[in-house]
């Protein structure tokens, strides 16, 4: 299979700390792989550095063959790698709809001047960024809240708009960090459910995760930090078998 990400001897220091050190692995085309880890693994630091949140100290971030260092995190957006967050981030005062239209407004063409002139050529544009948005509302079963303020709706719902809205960017890779994060046993179901469906349009996912029933369950490979080091890499059921990992795999929460 080919690697749609690489990651090469990433390193990344805070002072003292090395919040990742040497990471190394790849992620190959359409498929779902999770990042996993106790508290302070650094695997939020490991997505700050894909997305070009951070720079990165010494290593290498590979997307489709193509090196990623030095690029601004909107770059990095462009060239297709979406990213939702922990701390879903929605627009306040805004409907589910136009939060996801927002996402789509990336790809437009007619640029920010067209539109606040109102021009002829932005009208069919913007008609076809409100039906592309619906139409990602209905893939992921929330069109009945489209008219509905955003952050108004249920925490499982505001995720979906947020999946919803990262999918409007035509992206090759979703980056998804804690989708299950506050959400309740039927919520983090549901949330499984959607990530599988997003697969099913051929977008690969890595997603940083604590609820090992979500991972476990819809999860290709998994990666194993600790400390900032990759201590393992393979398929769930040998990852859930690992004695290295059973002995380091205690906490949840925030991480570096």
């Amino acid at each position: 299979m080919t690697p749609i990400l690489e990651v090469k001897n990433l390193n990344r220091r805070f002072g003292g700390l090395k919040a990742v050190s040497d990471v190394s692995f790849a992620v190959t085309e359409n498929q779902i792989k999770a990042v996993i880890g106790p508290n302070g693994a650094g695997k939020t630091t490991l997505f700050n550095l894909i997305s070009g949140a951070l720079p990165v100290d010494s290593g290498q971030v590979l997307f489709q063959g193509k090196p990623l260092q030095g690029r601004q995190p909107w770059q990095i957006a462009t060239a297709g790698i979406a990213r939702t967050y922990q701390n879903i981030k929605l627009f306040p005062g805004m409907t589910a709809l136009e939060n996801v239209m927002i996402g789509r407004h990336s790809r437009t063409r007619s640029g920010f001047i067209a539109g606040m002139l109102n021009l002829p050529r932005t009208w069919k544009e913007e008609r076809d960024i409100r039906e592309e948005s619906m139409a990602l509302l209905e893939l992921l079963e929330i069109a009945e809240l489209a008219d509905s303020e955003a952050i108004s709706l249920a925490f499982g719902q505001q995720r979906a708009v947020e999946f919803a809205r990262a999918l409007a960017a035509e992206p090759n890779l979703l980056l998804l960090d804690e989708p299950a994060a506050g959400l309740n046993m039927q919520e983090t179901a549901e949330v499984a459910r959607l990530i599988s469906k997003i697969r099913e349009r051929k977008i690969t996912v890595l997603l940083v995760e604590h609820d090992m029933s979500l991972v476990m369950d819809i999860s290709d490979e998994i990666v194993v930090l600790s400390f900032g080091q990759k201590i393992a890499e393979d398929v769930p059921t040998a990852i859930q078998q690992n004695p290295e990992v059973i002995k380091i795999y205690l906490g949840d929460g925030d991480d570096a």
